[in-house]
Protein backbone atom coordinates (compact mmCIF):
# COMPACT_ATOMS: atom_id res chain seq x y z
CA UNK A 1 0.00 0.00 0.00
CA UNK A 2 0.85 3.75 -0.63
CA UNK A 3 -0.04 7.09 0.71
CA UNK A 4 -1.27 10.43 -1.37
CA UNK A 5 -1.70 13.55 0.54
CA UNK A 6 -2.61 16.88 0.08
CA UNK A 7 -1.94 19.48 2.68
CA UNK A 8 -3.28 22.71 2.97
CA UNK A 9 -6.01 22.33 0.13
CA UNK A 10 -7.27 26.43 0.65
CA UNK A 11 -11.08 27.48 -0.26
CA UNK A 12 -13.13 29.93 0.56
CA UNK A 13 -16.17 28.46 1.62
CA UNK A 14 -19.71 29.44 2.78
CA UNK A 15 -20.40 26.75 5.76
CA UNK A 16 -21.81 27.69 9.17
CA UNK A 17 -25.02 27.44 10.82
CA UNK A 18 -24.70 30.89 11.21
CA UNK A 19 -26.91 32.68 8.67
CA UNK A 20 -23.88 35.32 7.88
CA UNK A 21 -21.51 32.51 7.54
CA UNK A 22 -23.54 31.54 4.57
CA UNK A 23 -23.80 35.25 3.05
CA UNK A 24 -20.38 36.73 4.38
CA UNK A 25 -17.84 32.83 3.63
CA UNK A 26 -14.80 32.20 5.30
CA UNK A 27 -11.21 30.71 4.65
CA UNK A 28 -10.55 26.82 4.85
CA UNK A 29 -8.06 24.70 4.68
CA UNK A 30 -8.41 20.79 4.01
CA UNK A 31 -6.14 17.76 4.33
CA UNK A 32 -6.88 14.70 2.53
CA UNK A 33 -4.87 11.40 2.87
CA UNK A 34 -5.43 8.67 0.62
CA UNK A 35 -4.06 5.28 1.06
CA UNK A 36 -4.04 2.90 -2.41
CA UNK A 37 -2.00 0.55 -3.54
CA UNK A 38 1.21 2.24 -6.04
CA UNK A 39 2.97 -0.63 -6.59
CA UNK A 40 1.88 -0.67 -10.16
CA UNK A 41 2.60 3.43 -10.92
CA UNK A 42 5.79 3.23 -9.14
CA UNK A 43 6.88 0.42 -11.79
CA UNK A 44 4.87 1.89 -14.35
CA UNK A 45 5.69 5.60 -14.73
CA UNK A 46 2.07 5.89 -15.77
CA UNK A 47 -0.84 8.24 -14.58
CA UNK A 48 -3.38 5.55 -14.79
CA UNK A 49 -1.46 3.22 -13.06
CA UNK A 50 -2.57 5.77 -9.50
CA UNK A 51 -5.13 8.15 -7.87
CA UNK A 52 -4.46 11.04 -9.43
CA UNK A 53 -3.89 14.14 -7.27
CA UNK A 54 -5.77 16.25 -9.33
CA UNK A 55 -8.97 14.49 -9.14
CA UNK A 56 -8.86 14.59 -5.43
CA UNK A 57 -8.26 18.38 -5.53
CA UNK A 58 -11.42 18.76 -7.48
CA UNK A 59 -13.77 16.56 -5.91
CA UNK A 60 -12.22 18.17 -2.41
CA UNK A 61 -12.74 21.82 -4.28
CA UNK A 62 -16.62 21.29 -5.19
CA UNK A 63 -17.47 19.58 -2.45
CA UNK A 64 -15.88 22.56 -0.38
CA UNK A 65 -18.31 25.01 -2.76
CA UNK A 66 -21.38 23.45 -1.83
CA UNK A 67 -22.47 25.21 1.57
CA UNK A 68 -23.49 23.22 4.89
CA UNK A 69 -24.01 24.17 8.11
CA UNK A 70 -21.44 21.13 9.82
CA UNK A 71 -18.20 20.73 8.62
CA UNK A 72 -18.96 17.12 9.77
CA UNK A 73 -21.31 17.21 6.66
CA UNK A 74 -18.94 18.31 4.00
CA UNK A 75 -16.20 16.21 5.32
CA UNK A 76 -18.78 13.17 4.80
CA UNK A 77 -19.61 14.25 0.76
CA UNK A 78 -16.09 14.58 0.08
CA UNK A 79 -14.83 10.97 1.46
CA UNK A 80 -17.94 9.72 -0.27
CA UNK A 81 -17.44 10.93 -3.65
CA UNK A 82 -14.20 9.62 -3.40
CA UNK A 83 -15.20 6.12 -2.75
CA UNK A 84 -17.58 6.32 -5.67
CA UNK A 85 -15.16 7.63 -8.09
CA UNK A 86 -12.07 6.12 -6.97
CA UNK A 87 -12.35 2.51 -6.41
CA UNK A 88 -8.79 1.90 -5.58
CA UNK A 89 -8.59 3.84 -2.69
CA UNK A 90 -9.22 2.16 0.72
CA UNK A 91 -8.73 4.37 3.23
CA UNK A 92 -9.40 7.64 3.86
CA UNK A 93 -8.32 10.58 6.55
CA UNK A 94 -9.97 13.97 6.17
CA UNK A 95 -9.27 16.63 7.90
CA UNK A 96 -11.37 20.02 7.16
CA UNK A 97 -10.24 23.46 9.08
CA UNK A 98 -12.30 26.74 9.34
CA UNK A 99 -9.65 29.41 10.15
CA UNK A 100 -10.35 32.11 12.24
CA UNK A 101 -13.87 30.61 13.18
CA UNK A 102 -16.43 33.56 14.62
CA UNK A 103 -16.54 31.35 18.19
CA UNK A 104 -15.67 35.08 19.94
CA UNK A 105 -12.14 33.87 21.10
CA UNK A 106 -8.60 33.88 19.33
CA UNK A 107 -8.52 30.68 18.18
CA UNK A 108 -6.39 29.73 14.87
CA UNK A 109 -8.71 27.24 13.57
CA UNK A 110 -11.26 24.86 14.19
CA UNK A 111 -11.21 21.01 12.49
CA UNK A 112 -12.80 18.15 12.52
CA UNK A 113 -11.10 14.70 11.23
CA UNK A 114 -12.71 11.37 9.50
CA UNK A 115 -11.31 8.65 8.85
CA UNK A 116 -13.17 5.85 6.89
CA UNK A 117 -12.41 2.35 5.49
CA UNK A 118 -13.93 0.91 2.27
CA UNK A 119 -16.01 -1.42 3.63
Amino acid sequence: MGTIKLKNIRTYSYHGCLIEEGKIGSDYSVDLEIKTDLRKSCLSDNLHDTVDYVLLNKIVEEEMAIRSHLLEHVAHRIIKRIFDEIPTVSRILLGVSKLNPPIGGDVEAVTIELEEYRS
